[in-house]
């Protein structure tokens, strides 16, 4: 057996020096979005930039493939039931990525919903592209959490505080 303990020296859910608990990462700025810190600001504009940037590219490809069924002369029909499905797709995937950053998603109905938010990846891009706008997407549903774990913590830690034999009774 070696001399290095395997065990890190802080406690599970706490930073190393700090006791409590720790905010959870966000993709693309990991803890940053806390103090807004340590080149928030260029990632948030970074992110901007790049999910409206993807959401062109998108449309570039979307109107490609239409271009082809066009090209292929399939029909009226069959080209108007594609640009609904992709519309509605989008406006749904775009009204479930914004609701996912105020609230976190139910796991059967995201897993249910993976094919639609496939399809509808352009409204995805454009609630990502929104949201950082403002804020790093997610940023105020992680502050909410971790400012509510962090007052119990806080209550647990001051409840414990002392010792229980030593207090006086009335």
């Amino acid at each position: 057996m070696s001399a290095e303990d395997s065990t890190p020296a802080a406690a599970a859910g706490s930073r190393a020096g700090t006791p409590g608990p720790r905010p959870e990462p966000l993709r693309f700025f990991g803890t940053t979005w806390l103090n807004h810190d340590n080149g928030y600001t260029p990632r948030r504009i970074a992110v901007t930039v790049g999910s409206l940037a993807t959401a062109a590219v998108s449309c570039l490809v979307l109107r490609l493939a239409y271009q082809g069924l066009q090209i292929a002369a399939i029909g009226g029909f069959v080209t108007v039931l594609m640009v609904a499905m992709f519309a509605i797709c989008s406006a749904m995937a775009f009204r479930h990525t914004w609701d996912g950053f105020t609230r976190r998603p139910d796991p059967e109905r995201q897993a249910s919903l993976r094919g639609l938010l496939a399809v509808g990846f352009v409204g995805s891009l454009l609630a990502y592209f929104f949201r950082s706008l403002t804020e790093a997407p997610g940023e105020k549903l992680h502050r909410q959490e971790y400012e509510e774990a962090r007052k119990q913590y806080e209550k647990r830690a001051t409840r414990r505080s002392g010792n229980p034999k030593n207090r006086r009774r009335a």
